[in-house]
């Protein structure tokens, strides 16, 4: 005999459902002006952005460099790795060592995003996990395994209980995520309301970031360079796509001009 459908009581949708979107989405708009007002101009050197930029054209040069003709790339390979005129030869720099403890600009900085984004989510998440402790808000209308139970009925302790079922933190948490097409619609597409994508900038930021010793980077990337040949990756392509269009599209290029 199958167990009974659980039913919830509809003054849950009023009196917990719809205040947890509500207070969340008010929660990423507050957050939104008061990292506008906090936020300040951040100092970027000229000759840092230009030998990180110039680090991007290298690699983009080594990883798509089949695609233009060789005097093209020998050219720009010429700019880069030439032993006397070469950018990576001739550019020196000191090595750029930003110490958190000693820099008061980027403490400040650390606090503001600590401030602006993590203390709200704390707060706000354990003011819900107080207020509305215990309460199953929605069931997802799809059937999950159990592993999904601690991520969806956080504050629920049941074990008989269908892992369809969200808890009032969990539903919490999954607006704090999701409500990133409201914010970008009401208050367009660079907002700080949006949590995953601060931490998406915060990742591609470091990641695109110059190395703090540049003559090491311009020494890895110039061997990386040096030992890249030019193989062309478009030979015969006019013929290739005059009788194209008897071929299948998958049969137009050979597969191993593009390994």
């Amino acid at each position: 005999m199958a167990d009974p459908e659980l039913l919830l009581d509809p003054a849950i949708r009023i009196w917990v459902f719809i205040p947890i979107v509500v207070i969340t989405f008010l929660v990423g708009l507050i957050r939104h002006n008061v990292s506008l007002l906090l936020q300040s101009d951040k100092k970027v050197e000229l000759q840092q952005v230009a030998d990180s930029q110039a680090l991007i054209r290298s690699r983009l040069l080594r990883e798509h460099g089949k695609y233009v003709p060789r005097q093209s790339f020998l050219m720009r390979k010429h700019f880069f790795n030439d032993e006397e005129s070469g950018y990576f030869k001739k550019q020196k720099r000191k090595p750029v060592m930003n110490n958190p403890m000693t820099d008061p600009t980027m403490m400040t900085d650390m606090l503001k995003g600590n401030l602006t984004s993590v203390l709200p989510m704390i707060v706000i998440g354990g003011w819900i996990n107080w207020a509305f402790s215990g309460f199953l808000t929605t069931k997802v209308p799809f059937p999950l395994t159990l592993r999904f139970k601690p991520m969806l009925q956080r504050g629920v302790d049941l074990p008989s209980l269908d892992a369809s079922w969200v808890s009032s933190v969990s539903w919490y948490f999954l607006n704090v995520f999701g409500l990133r097409s409201f914010y970008t619609l009401i208050l367009g597409e660079n907002n700080a309301a949006d949590t995953s994508r601060v931490m998406q900038e915060q990742m591609s930021g470091a990641a695109m970031a110059m190395p703090p010793d540049p003559n090491k980077a311009f020494k890895a990337e110039w061997e990386a360079l040096e030992v890249t040949d030019h193989q062309w990756a478009l030979d015969n392509i006019e013929e290739e796509l005059i009788r194209g269009s008897n071929l299948p599209p998958e049969e137009i290029f050979v597969k191993e001009k593009f390994s």
